[in-house]
């Protein structure tokens, strides 16, 4: 145990002084969490300089300026490998044209676009909305498949672990089979919400994995579809790190799945007066396996809910500071910074 400790501490300072320096961790997996006022946008690079891109935030170019700014100034990208668009809400897919125009994009995924309104609003309107996000060009179109599992790039070194995005779930359809899921005898959900009609419970849930680390990303996913991510099949298990469902809104995260989750992180990419609701912090807060919560944003209209200050990469209206998280190269630890603060804190990675 204590050599499983200084080895942290060492990833740690390694890791420490590359942030420093504001450029690429070496054979780290990192995440930046981008500021998008609430919208959804994670950068994440491989030990391999492959990058994968969950949602863009929204239209008007600021969205998309950050993301390229992190992405080509802080992690050294040229390129997107991989854009996963979680669905067509304008807070996630409404950057991804402009950041297009600014960087290559050399492979898409979404849910496909429908020929009408997925909330079922103004059909007139739609093709319209749509039309930047169809026509953008991009290398390659990907319908997102429940089940399929993307290798990615590795460090060199064949000792050690190659990461990979694994899809959960996507319009409502689960993979049942592909992440050794378990069976559940009790599946009463004691609060359930009225159906959801919207294009969130369609969102795209992806599992991305390193050696031992597990990451959660499940878009807008609300409450009831979320309760059949744990019930009657565990589709998941425990992760090390849960991004907050929907912001931190309360019409997700349903109990039953943080419990599943059971994550030792929670991260809010959420706005100044956007997510990070009271039921739903509270939630977390009982998880025993709980150690820190991270916001891109001070809750501004409820300051009770918050994480310590400097668990927040940005405390007023404007923003635009990232959060970030390195994974060390065997996967075994991984230590959370946030850049506008100073804030850095190691974590044993859930083995």
């Amino acid at each position: 145990m204590k050599h499983q400790f200084r080895a942290a501490l060492g990833w740690a300072a390694l890791i420490s002084s590359l942030t420093l320096l504001g450029g690429v961790t070496d054979r780290t997996l990192d995440f930046y969490w981008v500021d998008s006022q609430g919208g959804g946008s994670t950068l994440i690079v491989t030990p391999g300089d492959e990058s994968i891109l969950i949602d863009t935030g929204n239209p008007g170019g600021r969205d998309a300026g950050r993301i390229h700014k992190v992405a080509t100034q802080v992690a050294g990208l040229k390129q997107i490998d991989h854009l996963i668009v979680t669905h067509l809400h304008v807070d996630h897919f409404g950057g991804a044209a402009e950041l297009v125009s600014l960087m290559p994009v050399r492979r898409l995924y979404d849910n496909g676009i429908p020929d009408r309104d997925p909330d079922g609003g103004n059909d007139a309107a739609w093709p319209l909305k749509i039309k930047a996000y169809r026509e953008m060009e991009v290398g390659e179109r990907v319908l997102v498949m429940p089940g399929s599992v993307q290798p990615l790039k590795g460090a060199a070194d064949p000792g050690l672990p190659v990461p990979r995005f694994t899809f959960v779930a996507a319009r409502k359809q689960l993979a049942l089979d592909s992440l050794g899921a378990q069976t559940v005898t009790e599946c009463h959900d004691p609060q359930p919400k009225p159906p959801d009609p919207s294009d969130n419970a369609n969102s795209v849930v992806t599992l991305i994995q390193f050696g031992p680390f597990r990451y959660f990303n499940g878009g807008d996913l609300t409450w009831n579809i979320e309760a059949t991510l744990v019930c009657p099949v565990l589709q998941v298990g425990s992760v090390d790190v849960y991004q907050v469902n929907h912001h931190g809104l309360d019409v997700s995260n349903n109990p039953r799945l943080l419990q599943a989750l059971a994550p030792s992180v929670a991260v809010f990419n959420n706005g100044p007066r956007k997510g990070c609701m009271p039921e739903v912090v509270n939630n977390l807060r009982t998880l025993p396996s709980l150690q820190a919560v991270y916001q891109v944003h001070r809750n501004l209209g409820n300051l009770d809910v918050n994480a310590p200050r400097e668990q927040c990469a940005n405390d007023g209206e404007a923003g635009g500071n990232y959060l970030k998280l390195s994974v060390a190269p065997d996967g075994r630890s991984y230590v959370v910074t946030v850049p506008s603060t100073g804030h850095r804190r190691t974590f044993a990675t859930r083995l």
